[in-house]
């Protein structure tokens, strides 16, 4: 089997009502494209008849994959899962409720072309929109959380959390089995930091995007979430400055 160009990785969890849609339109917007491309969905032992759902759409679409964790090892632990056995040049991992459209990847190739190694979508530098803007207290939580990343493990990346995330192989290959952050909510929200702190010290080059993205008002990022996040980024700076990754 010929190597696709883009693979695209969606965890998901209980995701029966959003998927669908999300499916349909990556599809649509790949099927135009001039290169090959697979879209793997890992589930993480859903409930709700998520992974029959996949089952069913892959007589309409017909490179689209489902691997099934035996475990729920979070969104972290679905997105190292997928990267890994994904098979692409590119890997894009993106989320479930399609916060983030997949037309952003033509955005994103010629980064890669430039010589970047991971592009990440952002809504905090020039250029990107949200629809509609988050609440006040998920904007005040996100932006201090953020300075803390920046301060204590990540300096000069604006938002380490959007769902919208490009590698290449050679990347991907590198820096998802070093990955150390997974696990059910609350647990496993800062895998993001992690790889991007991992990607800058292997020394990949990563650029931020600006993207457009559409606020889901049924997120299932709590509060605590966000305390999560920050208790992690000063875990992966402990896990840093005493080399247990044995970079």
């Amino acid at each position: 089997m010929t190597q696709p160009f883009l693979s695209v990785v969606i965890p998901a969890r209980n995701e029966v009502k959003r998927l669908p849609l999300t499916l349909i339109d990556i599809d649509r917007h790949l099927s135009k494209a001039d290169f090959s491309y697979e879209i793997v969905v890992v589930d993480s032992i859903s409930t709700d008849g998520t992974p029959e759902l996949v089952e069913k759409f892959k007589d309409i679409i017909a490179n689209l994959k489902l691997v099934k964790l035996e475990t729920n090892e979070g969104k972290g632990g679905a997105v190292k899962r997928g990267m890994l056995e994904a098979e692409g040049r590119y890997r894009l991992f993106i989320d479930a409720d399609n916060s983030t459209s997949i037309e952003h990847f033509d955005k994103m190739l010629p980064y890669f072309k430039e010589g970047y190694d991971i592009v990440v979508g952002s809504r905090a530098v020039k250029g990107a929109k949200l629809e509609p803007p988050q609440s006040f207290v998920k904007r005040l939580l996100g932006k201090a959380g953020n300075l803390f990343i920046q301060i204590v493990v990540l300096p000069g990346i604006w938002d380490t959390q959007c769902g919208f995330k490009g590698f290449t192989e050679k990347a991907t290959m590198a820096i998802f089995p070093l990955q150390k952050i997974v696990g059910a909510p609350p647990q496993g929200w800062g895998f993001d930091v992690e790889i991007l702190a991992l990607a800058r010290r292997l020394g990949f080059k990563i650029k931020e995007m600006p993207v457009t993205w559409v606020n889901d008002p049924f997120s299932k990022v709590t509060p605590m979430a966000y305390l999560g996040v920050l208790l992690e980024t000063v875990k992966i700076r402990y896990w840093l400055w005493r080399n247990i990754y044995n970079l």
